[in-house]
């Protein structure tokens, strides 16, 4: 995707996602994060914010896998509520942490690989509110219907199914509306969703013992459905919430992953581009999410590095993207050292085979006008200095 003007274009709003019918609806709004959840917190969503009217067929798609799931969910609270709450958590957790497109799904899929270690499957993102009821016969319908027909998610062709890991940020927008993920729904919004639910600014209390909650739950359900395994999870949003993190796990693992600027950025923007071509109920011009784009990085960023100083000595490991391309078993190597965690020799032949199963993939590849680069320079410059990346 070559640009050559001085600014760079990411989407037009009223190119995206207005074609929705409701034939094929499950397959066609599967990644909607109100799909296949309530239809309360829907309504409540709509409250937040017009929608446009040519995204109500879309609407109404989301609407009618809402009224459909509403037994599933119904009978998974009748008969796993007292299990669910009954079910300890690993004290220590480990959560991968760092900006969108930075490396964090590759690292959570390489670590994953580690049978010892449970994780948030695709089936438990989409439809948290029945992933326990719904295993078997319910989670293979959905699949059918659902999964994407090349098996890859659409921003970049990482394989995906239903029984790979995802981000609990997904399940956390199906379960609540106080979710980042709503920011690709009402992206007219986008500003207040970040500055709530991914800098956790300006909150009621109720409302983050609400997050809090059913953060627990989730993770609680998971645990459950792994056999009591500790958990391995990847949330970009996570990385601003490290104060909450360690409020509920004191002892828990950190593992930062960072990558160039200049590649975040314009992985980022096709990112925005992928998901609200999939998700909006409203139109938002071009030049809006390209600002988006550049100025909640370093936001996001800062309160990293403004927080990470909390997490105790020894419980933090950063990386770069680029070194766990380049040698990825030294890089997990170090990380299961830092971390005492299993015998590396014991996992390392199943890195060593997922590496293998990967080795044709093939990033996606963008070029950046000069206007772009100057921006970036002007507004994401102290990363640069932060993780010694080269200025263009």
């Amino acid at each position: 995707m070559k640009h050559q003007e001085d600014r760079f274009p990411i989407m037009t709003g009223r190119k995206t996602g207005t074609g929705v019918r409701l034939r094929g609806t499950l397959a066609a709004v599967s990644g909607h994060p109100g799909a296949l959840g309530s239809l309360g917190r829907l309504l409540q969503l709509c409250r937040m914010g017009p929608i446009d009217l040519s995204y109500v067929p879309r609407l109404l798609a989301v609407a009618f896998t809402n009224a459909l799931s509403s037994p599933l969910r119904l009978w998974e609270r009748t008969v796993y509520a007292r299990a669910i709450a009954r079910t300890p958590l690993h004290p220590s957790p480990i959560f991968v942490l760092g900006h969108w497109r930075s490396g964090t799904t590759h690292l959570q899929n390489l670590i994953c690989q580690d049978s010892s270690l449970g994780y948030l499957t695709g089936f438990q993102a989409i439809a948290p509110g029945f992933c326990l009821m719904g295993r078997g016969r319910v989670q293979r319908l959905i699949g059918k219907m659902a999964e994407p027909r090349n098996r890859t998610r659409p921003m970049d062709r990482v394989p995906f199914s239903l029984d790979t890991p995802q981000e609990e940020e997904l399940a956390l927008a199906n379960m609540t509306v106080h979710s980042f993920s709503h920011a690709f729904v009402l992206p007219r919004q986008a500003e207040a969703f970040f500055q709530r639910y991914v800098l956790m600014e300006d909150l009621p209390e109720s409302t983050v013992n609400t997050w809090r909650d059913l953060y627990l739950q989730l993770l609680r359900k998971v645990t459950l459905a792994s056999g009591g395994k500790r958990l391995i999870l990847k949330n970009v949003t996570n990385t601003t919430r490290i104060p909450m993190l360690l409020d509920l796990f004191p002892d828990a693992k950190f593992v930062f992953i960072h990558r160039n600027p200049y590649d975040v950025f314009t992985s980022t923007a096709h990112l925005h581009e992928s998901l609200l071509s999939i998700c909006q109920l409203q139109g938002i011009g071009s030049e809006q999410v390209e600002s988006n784009v550049l100025e909640f990085y370093p936001r996001f960023m800062r309160k990293y590095l403004a927080d990470r100083s909390l997490i105790p000595p020894g419980n933090l490991v950063e990386i770069g993207y680029a070194e766990l391309v380049e040698d990825p078993l030294r890089v997990l190597r170090g990380i299961y050292e830092s971390f005492d965690l299993a015998d590396f020799e014991c996992v390392e032949a199943a890195f060593r085979s997922y590496l293998n199963s990967i080795r044709g993939y093939k990033k996606n590849d963008y070029d950046l006008s000069p206007g772009a680069i100057s921006q970036i320079n002007d507004r994401w410059g102290f990363a640069f200095d932060e993780w010694n990346y080269d200025v263009r």
